[in-house]
């Protein structure tokens, strides 16, 4: 089952880095969601068994999306 993950650079990163990570979302059968204008990142769906491959790229941050509560 597909889930969704944001992908933001980290500080001092490259957006060269950013547009690989997009780049290779899409190749292993991702589909950006979002991206954003404010930090430098996008918003990506794809099955779980390939977020490893941009969870092993140091120049970004990948965090599974979900519903923020408060409390």
């Amino acid at each position: 089952m597909p889930t969704m993950f944001n992908i933001t650079l980290k500080g001092g990163g490259d957006e060269a880095e950013l547009k690989k990570a997009k780049e290779t979302a899409i190749s292993k059968g991702g589909t950006v969601k979002h991206e954003y204008t404010l930090i430098k990142g996008f918003t990506v769906e794809f099955p779980n068994d390939t977020v490893h491959t941009l969870e092993s790229n140091e120049h970004i941050h990948v965090e599974q999306d979900g519903e923020a509560k408060a409390q």
